[in-house]
């Protein structure tokens, strides 16, 4: 088949471009040829990719997303294909792959009534319509089970359009045979001490994420505690506002701020605690990678994927509505606590048994049912 892969940017290290890039890297091996189509590519190509970058200029992001549709509708009219991906919400998509939660829900209960007569409110609603709307063709892959019935009662979608994939970890974020080893040597490296204790944030989007939270939470650490407390935290973002927050709460000397890498399996192994205290998050795919690789969880319940965190064992929620206090006093105790080397043996119980890793393969499996019939 020739597959058509439509994402607005990508970029190494972003949750929803591992995904596509997963996907589409299978589809490829699976026979497919693969055509992708976006307005930014950071990085190497993958070989065989048939990758097309659109020039897309406009004012706001709005109106640069509608004149990228129409030049993606207008080549793929040039050259059809047997099935159009996406990874965005746009209009001609064959099949949607639902990364992001709803719009419309959030436009509703979070936003004004003078925001909903807006353009951006405009163009954001008819991409969803286009894709969740009761008279829509698409096909819908979830990753959110929770975000089914918010669609449906907006947009009326039918049931049998949603189709919930598994989560789809990567087996080389699995702790390894020398794992204790892989450990040592990274601590080793950082300077770390036996009785010091490493937070972990992996992630972009700082601000959705809860960094602030967290950098909160390490202030509120007893002295001595606090003292020999590091954090890292990884992504691509900006740090700025996150830096003068650390300064202003007196722990930009704990805090070091990366850019997002290859080698977050060595961190997790090195680290004793992943923080996510996120605002909202459709999933949480870094919150399943700690799982298997052994690392305990603290995060909020709103997170697509806390659930799991729950099921393994594998550390601490915090519960809806949010309160500062309860992240404070439960970060003390999951650095603190002698259940620390039980949440890691729990987290790797549950990653022998669970099936978190073939989204991959089911995404590729659905495609091709789609393409087959169209």
């Amino acid at each position: 088949m020739k597959l058509a892969f439509v994402l607005f940017k990508y970029f190494p290290y972003g949750g929803l471009q591992r995904d596509f890039l997963r996907i589409a890297t299978l589809c490829q091996q699976r026979g497919h040829s693969i055509r992708v189509y976006t307005m930014e590519w950071q990085g190497p190509c993958p070989e065989g990719f048939d990758v097309r970058v659109l020039n897309v200029k406009a004012l706001s992001a709005h109106r640069r997303n509608e004149s990228f549709q129409r030049k993606v509708s207008y080549s793929i009219a040039q050259e059809p294909v047997d099935a159009v991906v996406g990874f965005n919400k746009m209009a001609g998509l064959d099949l949607y792959y639902a990364a992001d939660p709803c719009y419309e829900d959030k436009a509703l209960t979070q936003r004004s009534a003078l925001y909903r007569l807006g353009a951006r409110y405009r163009h954001f609603h008819e991409a969803e319509r286009a894709v969740f709307g009761v008279d829509s063709k698409t096909e819908i892959l979830m990753i959110s089970e929770v975000q089914i019935p918010l669609f449906q009662r907006h947009f009326e979608t039918p049931a049998e359009r949603f189709h919930l994939l598994p989560p789809g970890i990567s087996r080389d974020r699995c702790a390894p045979a020398n794992a204790a080893e892989i450990r040592a040597d990274f601590r080793r490296e950082q300077g770390l001490g036996e009785e010091d204790r490493l937070l972990l944030m992996v992630g972009s989007g700082f601000k959705t994420k809860g960094l602030d939270r967290a950098l909160y939470a390490l202030a509120s650490l007893p002295a001595a505690l606090r003292a020999r407390t590091r954090f890292m935290v990884i992504g691509q973002d900006n740090f700025t506002p996150f830096e003068r927050i650390a300064r202003r709460l007196g722990v930009e000397g704990q805090v070091s701020f990366l850019s997002g890498r290859d080698d977050i399996p060595r961190f997790m192994q090195g680290a004793d605690l992943l923080v996510h205290p996120a605002y909202n998050e459709n999933t949480g795919t870094v919150l399943l990678e700690a799982v298997v690789a052994g690392l305990p969880v603290l995060v909020t319940d709103v997170c697509g994927y806390a659930h799991y965190v729950e099921k393994a064992g594998a550390g601490l929620l915090l519960e809806s509505p949010f309160e500062q206090a309860d992240m404070d006093r439960k970060l003390e105790v999951m650095l603190t606590s002698p259940n620390r080397e039980n949440w890691k043996r729990n987290a790797l119980r549950f990653a022998e048994h669970a099936d978190i890793f073939s989204m991959p393969e089911r995404a590729a499996e659905l495609i091709e049912q789609v393409g087959a019939r169209l």
